[in-house]
């Protein structure tokens, strides 16, 4: 365990860490970047430390801060006092949090997925808005989902930007990126409803339909939807009635009322 000081721009660690906001190099690194207390908490009581992480002028003053440092030197990591020029330059922001993790990227894959440990799971094709990712990971962690699947060419879920719109549901909530051509023969290998958001002809009321566990929430790209032969592979195909000028729901909007009704549906 060790903790020290960097007061430097030019120290570089840091400028290694200010590249973890470029995709390329977050995969290079297997690493990504949390900021602030809250995301930082839930992280530690996810059981989820960081490898380095860094504080501002305050220090550890404030005790969830005492309790992060304490638990993240335990566990080996690096905790290191430094400004709030360098917290900035880290997470990109002028007005930058006093908390800054960097974090291992965890390496899930489908097969390592135990799909009975959770009655619900969301499915996201081509998801390309960070917000929305995070928003999909809230709802996930609100609803007591499993996780996110994120199939094709979707955002990066460690974009800061995502992260942070996660609000510490990424350290909640298994996390896995597949292409559909792995994805589907992985779901039917084993019990799960694939439950479709469609607006084609043969599509039900949500409302209507009876959702069995362990139920997959597939949604669409963001402008385009789902691609026709994805909405064909799925048990089920719903929609939501839209009583004003809109065709369709924001994906995470849409998302979090198809989650609910599956929630529902199991309270009753």
């Amino acid at each position: 365990m060790r903790r020290s000081t960097i007061e430097s721009l030019s120290n570089p660690l840091v400028k290694r860490m200010r590249l973890l906001r470029e995709k390329r190099h977050r995969r290079a690194e297997g690493l990504f970047l949390a900021e602030g207390l809250r995301i930082a908490t839930e992280a530690r009581e996810a059981g989820v430390l960081p490898l380095w992480l860094f504080l501002g002028p305050e220090g550890d003053a404030h005790p969830l801060v005492a309790a992060l440092v304490a638990d993240t030197l335990a566990a080996g990591g690096e905790v290191i006092d430094t400004t709030a020029a360098i917290l900035s330059k880290l997470s990109g922001k002028d007005n930058a949090q006093t908390v800054v993790g960097i974090y291992a990227e965890p390496a899930a894959t489908l097969a390592e997925l135990d799909r009975t440990a959770a009655p619900i799971w969301l499915v996201a094709e081509r998801l390309r808005d960070p917000g929305n990712l995070g928003t999909m990971l809230r709802t996930g962690d609100a609803v007591g989902a499993g996780g996110l699947i994120l199939l094709d060419e979707s955002t990066d879920p460690y974009a800061v930007e995502a992260v942070r719109a996660s609000m510490g549901a990424i350290f909640t909530q298994k996390l896995v990126q597949a292409r559909w051509e792995e994805f589907l023969p992985w779901l039917r290998g084993g019990p799960g409803q694939l439950v479709a958001t469609w607006l084609g002809n043969d599509t039900q009321d949500y409302q209507a339909v009876r959702y069995a566990a362990p139920t997959f929430v597939l949604v669409g790209n963001e402008s385009q939807g789902l691609p026709p032969e994805y909405a064909a592979a799925a048990d089920v195909r719903v929609k939501m009635p839209m009583l004003g000028k809109a065709d369709s729901l924001n994906a995470a909007v849409a998302t979090a009322v198809m989650a609910y009704e599956v929630l529902n549906q199991r309270r009753r």
